[in-house]
């Protein structure tokens, strides 16, 4: 493997370890990531699709997210209106209705084309509610968050020449100002 695709797997691996430990998502759980190869490249998203990037990084993040039973949701390219690849377990245990289509490198983007080639039995769905997310070179994943999501400060700052965020979710706080929390929310 090229050594610009070794050095963004690297990052990527340690930007989704930090953000698994930081979000502590329950297992079987969906966690979203948007990944633009383009950008990894120091390309403008879209741009410069590399679609030996995104396989770089699927191959470094998948087995962290399947160490913990967690289901990724791989976000596609504005080109099939950020639908997602996940496993039709996923889609099924949350009710999401498989649409038809199948990602390309130029059309869903490069890291959902991956997911797609490396799934056991991908689908693909057009919005999830997240546990937790990454976000690689800027792709907007927080529409398939939960509803409250809260901004995560990870030490990767980026993945290649992307620029990298992560989220994590909770339940919404209600009751004012006299409501009792939980400690862990």
């Amino acid at each position: 493997m090229d050594a610009k695709y070794e050095s963004a797997a690297l990052e990527a691996r340690q930007a989704m370890a930090e953000l698994l430990e930081l979000a502590d998502p329950p297992a079987g759980s969906l966690v979203v990531v948007g990944c633009s190869s383009s950008e990894i490249m120091g390309s403008n998203i879209g741009k410069g699709s590399a679609p030996e990037a995104a396989e770089a990084v699927y191959e470094a993040i998948a087995p962290l997210l399947a160490e913990r039973g967690l289901y990724l949701a791989a976000q596609c390219c504005e080109h099939l209106n950020r639908a997602l690849i996940v496993e039709r377990a996923a889609a099924e245990k949350f009710g999401y209705e498989p649409v038809c289509v199948i990602p390309q490198p130029k059309a869903g983007g490069s890291f959902a084309t991956a997911a797609w080639k490396h799934m056991s039995d991908p689908v693909a769905v057009e919005h999830v509610r997240a546990a937790a997310g990454l976000d690689i070179g800027c792709t907007l994943i927080g529409m398939h968050l939960k509803e409250v999501a809260v901004p995560l400060r990870l030490g990767v700052k980026r993945v290649g020449e992307a620029a990298v965020s992560a989220a994590r979710t909770r339940p919404k706080l209600i009751g004012g100002r006299r409501a009792v929390y939980p400690e862990k929310v």
